[in-house]
């Protein structure tokens, strides 16, 4: 899986205000339509990205989400649906709390697993007695807590004021598991542990790419070696140097599994230099074509061209070729949204033998050509 950056996606920065988020959807929504282009299959899969990130930035709880979390908000935002169905499950007493924890043993609506009132928020207070900054074994104390043993090895315990977890009790499986996706969707959450947030313990990974200009434009993939596991990781087109791609969850297993980020670095081009979308190159022409104009052909990254030379075109002169230059992150080399590109003209003067410098001289004459100096 790879990150999606939404804000590009719509072609919006991140400080975009709803009423902009929204104009930047309808706008390319009517652009990107299949109504609009039957049959095209570029324009169908646009369409389906912009959707899913107005879906997304449109709806204030998720664009929050999002924004903190990146990738993991849909993960975080199904772990808390999953808690508070179970908790819905366990009786009156935890319905509408909104409680994740509700629907595992001892955690029914702001009861103690004992029968007596819990302290704290919500009903539930949480100790945890050891290194607090250490907490590697935190799935292992929620399942030693729910299952009413002790921990592994003997090591920290966990209890609720007013009682104590109820002895011979067992978490199922299927608990176990909502668990353990809850706890990773918590990941960087706001509930606490004996005034501490807990986290998994998380391994990223970082490697890099180096990809040529063509590359970056059209898109490509590069194939990571990570733990004896080899990944095929897609590239957008449009990327730039410095640029990280995110695989979330594929730097190690489990829960506490890291992300994996490819950070992509493009070559310098003989051709073309480049500033964000926007390309620039020389072309040389001669000095008939400069004189008495013309076409001539101008190679881009998507093709040829031709470049129509108006008569008396200087050297240094700049034309602007619309949509010539690379597409914005993650968007198809279709796409309108892509950058200009800039040609700079060089006018290439012949070499003359003895005759045709006799010409020459006369045809400046001619020419009556005024000091360009004054």
């Amino acid at each position: 899986m790879e990150y999606k950056d939404y804000y590009s996606t719509l072609g919006v920065p991140r400080t975009a205000t709803p009423a902009q988020i929204k104009k930047a959807f309808r706008s390319l929504a009517r652009k990107h339509h299949p109504d609009v282009n039957k049959g095209d299959a570029v324009a169908e899969r646009r369409f389906k990205e912009i959707t899913e990130a107005n879906e997304v930035l449109a709806d204030p709880e998720k664009k929050k989400l999002y924004d903190q979390l990146g990738a993991d908000w849909e993960s975080y935002q199904r772990a808390g649906a999953a808690g508070a169905a179970s908790g819905g499950a366990r009786g009156a007493g935890s319905r509408g709390t909104g409680d994740p924890f509700a629907g595992f043993g001892g955690f029914a609506g702001g009861r103690s697993p004992g029968g007596g009132a819990a302290g704290g928020p919500g009903g539930v207070r949480f100790e945890f007695h050891g290194d607090s900054e250490d907490l590697a074994g935190f799935s292992d104390f929620f399942r030693t807590f729910f299952a009413g043993g002790a921990p592994p090895g003997g090591g920290g315990s966990a209890s609720a004021a007013g009682a104590g977890p109820s002895r011979g009790g067992r978490v199922s499986g299927a608990q176990e598991a909502s668990l353990e996706e809850m706890l990773a969707g918590f990941r960087g959450g706001g509930f606490e542990v004996d005034g501490h947030r807990p986290s998994l313990p998380r391994h990223d990974a970082e490697a890099e790419a180096e990809i040529s200009l063509e590359e970056a434009f059209h898109g490509t993939e590069r194939r990571v070696e990570i733990e004896g596991r080899r990944l095929d990781i897609r590239i957008p087109p449009g990327v730039d140097t410095g640029r990280r791609i995110r695989l979330s969850g594929k730097a190690g297993s489990g829960p506490g599994a890291g992300d994996l980020y490819l950070r992509v670095k493009v070559q310098p081009h003989p051709t073309f230099t480049r500033s964000g979308t926007e390309l620039r190159r020389e072309l040389r022409i001669t000095l008939g074509e400069a004189l008495f104009g013309g076409e001539v052909p101008v190679q881009t990254l998507k093709g040829r061209v031709l470049l129509n030379i108006p008569p008396g075109t200087q050297s240094g002169r700049v034309f602007r070729l619309k949509s010539q230059g690379m597409p914005a992150f993650g968007a198809s080399e279709a796409d309108a949204s892509a950058g200009d590109m800039l040609v700079t003209i060089r006018v290439i003067l012949p070499t003359l033998d003895e005759g045709a410098q006799e010409a020459g001289r006369h045809f400046v004459e001619l020419a009556r050509q005024p000091d360009p100096r004054g």
